[in-house]
């Protein structure tokens, strides 16, 4: 992906995983208590499953997606993904509180790489994710 321009991303709060406009999206709300780290916690409903009492894959995808992207922007970097892998480990149940946790693996000069994790209730990582952020041209660090 080549470095897309920066004015051309403007947020508007309609996301639909953590905008706050979007009264049928998700509205992550995301805790920054630690540098390096952002975490969350979503409950999905029947309108994301998959099959029947499980959550569809590519919603979880949606959520490690946002929660990587966003602690980046937390930290003051303008960034968009580029690349993401999930890998999903066990069913995530419709309706069951699910904690998320994103933090970086590496910053470099154009790209930031991150990782991210869903858990359930009991603690067992049910998806794993990786993406690699490309850092908005005309800043390297707002």
């Amino acid at each position: 992906m080549t470095s897309p321009e920066k004015s051309f991303f403007e947020d508007d709060h309609w996301c639909y995983a953590c905008g706050t406009e979007n009264h049928q999206g998700l509205q992550l709300k995301f805790e920054h208590s630690q540098k390096g780290q952002l975490s969350s916690t979503v409950i999905f409903s029947k309108q994301h499953q998959g099959f029947k009492g499980v959550v569809h894959g590519g919603m979880l995808a949606v959520v490690l997606d946002d929660i990587m992207v966003n602690l980046a922007w937390h930290e003051k970097y303008r960034v968009v993904t580029g690349e993401l892998t999930l890998r999903l480990k066990r069913p995530a149940k419709i309706g069951e509180a699910l904690s998320l946790l994103a933090w970086f693996s590496r910053i470099d000069s154009k790209i930031i790489y991150l990782e991210s994790s869903v858990k359930n209730p009991k603690g067992d990582v049910v998806a794993t994710a990786k993406a690699s952020c490309v850092i908005l041209t005309s800043q390297s660090q707002a």
